[in-house]
């Protein structure tokens, strides 16, 4: 899978709307359009946004195992029934989470 099939992937997974996602990131749902069919390549700000908004790593977007994306999918926090005004609120915590497992990994690592 190429990385805007990925960035749709999980954008579905989310059923999220193109218009959704992108008035979540202040772009037009054409460049969005851009991203998933990798007609144009999406800036990082970009990235770290969606990969907020999903509760995926930024690595996730460029996994090469199928396999592998496809758990990295199905494990992704859905945000069903969420009103498009909670995005921002739901990014920032999915942030935090993330943050948080990572100082764990690092402290086991560590130990």
């Amino acid at each position: 899978m190429t990385t805007g099939a990925i960035l749709k992937a999980f954008r579905e997974r989310n059923n999220l709307s193109q218009e959704t996602v992108a008035s979540f990131l202040g772009i037009r749902r054409e460049m969005l359009s851009y991203y998933e069919n990798d007609s144009r390549e999406a800036p990082l700000d970009v990235l770290e946004k969606l990969a907020d908004l999903y509760g995926a790593d930024l690595a996730d977007f460029f996994e090469t195992d199928n396999d592998q994306i496809q758990a990295n999918i199905a494990f992704a926090f859905r945000a069903d029934g969420i009103h498009e005004s909670d995005f921002y609120q739901i990014s920032q915590f999915r942030k935090v989470v993330k943050n948080y497992f990572k100082i764990l990994e690092l402290e086991l690592t560590h130990d």
